[in-house]
């Protein structure tokens, strides 16, 4: 359905338009990832701190995992307590600084991700709405939209 219709509204201009457009569409497909997540039992942040430490292939200080994260969020480390008590990562404690805390990925963490790589692309199944080209273009905007 048009933006327009779905939430009956007019818009003063098309770049107000295509803002509100991004929003809703945001809004929609976080809902839809978040359904699909909730059958492991995890949040979208808690999949990507496992798909960043899986990727970084060594253990992680907080910090690095907080940086790289998609979303960032003040509860980087209440989300990886979290991923501890499910007994998907764990702590290490920096034996020459015991400020600083690494993290890594473990075997029941891997399983896991390996079993959602089993039927990931059903998390994204919504953007088959979109050619190859259309997607490669929207990818283009919204780069261009953000100033890169």
């Amino acid at each position: 359905m048009e933006i327009g219709k779905m939430i009956n509204t007019r818009f003063v201009s098309s770049q107000q338009k295509a803002i509100v457009n991004i929003r809703v569409t945001s809004n929609w497909i976080a809902h839809q990832q978040n359904l699909y997540m909730s059958k492991f039992d995890l949040s979208m942040a808690q999949f990507n701190i496992l798909r960043i430490l899986r990727g970084a292939k060594e253990k992680l200080n907080v910090n690095t995992v907080k940086e790289r994260m998609i979303e960032k969020s003040p509860n980087t480390t209440r989300l990886m307590d979290k991923l501890i008590e499910k007994g998907y990562i764990d702590r290490i404690r920096c034996e020459q600084d015991r400020r600083v805390v690494y993290v890594e990925i473990n075997i029941k963490g891997l399983n896991l991700l390996e079993k959602i790589d089993f039927d990931f692309e059903q998390l994204f199944s919504f953007s088959k709405n979109l050619s190859d080209k259309e997607a490669e273009k929207l990818s283009e905007l919204l780069d261009k939209l953000r100033g890169n």
